[in-house]
């Protein structure tokens, strides 16, 4: 028999980032989701939520990266299976995703020129909608 792992005490972020499990806020309440009358007496929501402003795990570029993008307050919820474990799983893993959504770096834009064609194909259809509408004009007494 092989012993059950021990639950993680960090939430990994990125390949640089694992916050402390400790900073995250886990919450739980009656669920919307599968169940039938299961979800009308057991907790199997879970809302995970993060405070960017108190988190000592973040660098102060992080931390304003994130205030910018998501705000003071990250949270993340999971009600899609019945068991709060497995929702606490989900909750957990969205929250890693958005944080990581909000700390990743847009790769910067390379400004590049229009081909030949491009402009050719742009004037050209420039050229034709002046023809359309030179079409419908009345036609002019001569």
């Amino acid at each position: 028999m092989t012993e059950a792992e021990p639950a993680p005490k960090r939430l990994r972020v990125n390949d640089r980032l694992a916050i402390p499990l400790a900073e995250v806020t886990l919450r739980a309440s009656r669920s919307s989701g599968p169940g039938g009358q299961h979800a009308n007496v057991t907790a199997s929501r879970v809302e995970a939520s993060f405070d960017v402003l108190a988190s000592q795990a973040l660098s102060e570029v992080q931390r304003k990266r994130l205030l910018a993008r998501l705000g003071p307050r990250v949270v993340a919820v999971a009600q899609d299976e019945r068991s709060q474990s497995r929702n606490r799983e989900l909750a957990l893993a969205r929250l890693g995703e958005r944080l990581a959504r909000g700390l990743a770096v847009a790769k910067r834009r390379r400004a590049t020129r229009p081909t030949a064609a491009s402009r050719e194909r742009r004037l050209a259809a420039k050229r034709r909608g002046t023809q359309r509408k030179r079409e419908r004009r009345r036609p002019e007494d001569d």
